[in-house]
């Protein structure tokens, strides 16, 4: 089969709070909506799903001055306009094309705490009914990299046909899941290929917005489903960020032997051909992470929610005395929300 970007109606989905370390993959999802020009036009009522204690209602003033509460709903996305698909190099045998804003769905809200089987149920309805091909989650973990070199990214997929057309792995993972594999696993006993992208964020900036991350899923969303997102001022505002940290850093001396030895241990895989290896490797030590103590995104949100009942709060002062001393303690310690097997 051909390699290139996936074909056909193709829904991308984030959730806020677990997986969305860094507000990485919401960031992303809610800049391909505003590049393809998306509009809502569906929800998942939050009621019976969201824990708002956790993910509170915004209250906002309205032009006409007067105030509305805005509830953390999931919210579907539809394109506004048709898709110019047209395929570049046909004669040559080639699979390029441009012009696939017509194709692209979305949805993006408040994870799911409760009724996951119900919630599933309900988000299918609105995939069958958009006609949707194909589904790819994107989410973003901590993990024990460093913020000086590039964002890692990592592909994986259960459907044969977007392993081969996206070079996407398939994770063996056994044990507990999150929202994004029961959704998976029901959109392919639906015929609905899937396919998910996740990037590692430095897990001792948890407390922080990403940029960095942000970036890099959108340059991989870019090549997957054939469409230009433009980046504005997130290379400026990615800049600032590791410039941010590298202040910071160089007033500990603890964090900054701590940042060296992740930056060594990068570069011993850098190479193409190690390189997948070793990010299959730190999502399967995030995967097999139980009981833990720190949430993957600003502990200090409200969304940021531990499944499990959990203190975040206390959870993320805990990882801001223990990270930079301790490689060893940081993603390990951490709940699982499975970024692969979807």
């Amino acid at each position: 089969m051909a390699r290139g970007p996936i074909e056909g109606r193709t829904m991308v989905v984030a959730f806020e709070g677990w997986t969305d370390a860094g507000d990485a993959a919401s960031g992303a999802v809610k800049r391909l909506i505003e590049a393809c020009e998306l509009e809502a036009f569906d929800e998942i009522e939050p009621d019976e799903f969201v824990d708002f204690a956790m993910h509170r209602p915004v209250v906002r003033t309205l032009d006409d001055g007067t105030r509305a509460l805005q509830w953390p709903a999931s919210i579907a996305y539809a394109p506004t306009r048709p898709s110019s698909r047209t395929s570049l190099a046909a004669d040559a045998g080639l699979d390029v094309s441009t012009g696939n804003e017509g194709e692209i769905f979305a949805l993006v809200g408040a994870e799911p705490s409760r009724n996951w089987a119900v919630y599933a149920a309900e988000f299918l309805e609105i995939a069958r009914g958009c006609e949707i091909e194909a589904i790819v989650f994107v989410g973003a973990m901590l993990a024990d990299v460093p913020h000086t070199r590039p964002i890692a990214t990592t592909v994986t997929s259960d459907s044969s046909e977007l392993q081969a057309r996206l070079g996407a792995v398939q994770s063996d993972y056994e044990g507990p899941t999150g929202i994004m594999s029961v959704l998976s696993l029901v959109a392919e006993e639906a015929g609905i290929h899937t396919a998910s992208l996740w990037a590692s964020v430095p897990h001792y900036v948890h407390n922080a917005s990403a940029p960095k991350a942000v970036v890099a899923l959108l340059d991989q969303l870019s090549e997957m489903l054939d469409v230009t997102i433009p980046l504005g001022d997130l290379p400026e505002q990615a800049g600032e960020w590791e410039r941010g940290i590298d202040e910071i850093t160089e007033r500990d001396d603890d964090m900054r032997a701590y940042i060296g030895k992740l930056e060594e241990q990068r570069d011993a895989v850098e190479s193409p051909e190690a390189s997948g290896e070793a990010i299959a490797h730190e999502f399967e030590r995030f995967l097999r992470a139980e009981g833990g103590k720190q949430p993957p995104s600003g502990a200090s949100a409200p969304s940021r929610t531990d499944p499990d009942g959990a203190d975040p709060d206390a959870a993320g002062d805990a990882a801001d005395d223990a990270a930079p001393e301790s490689p060893s303690e940081s993603p390990d310690e951490r709940p699982d929300d499975t970024p692969p097997p979807v």
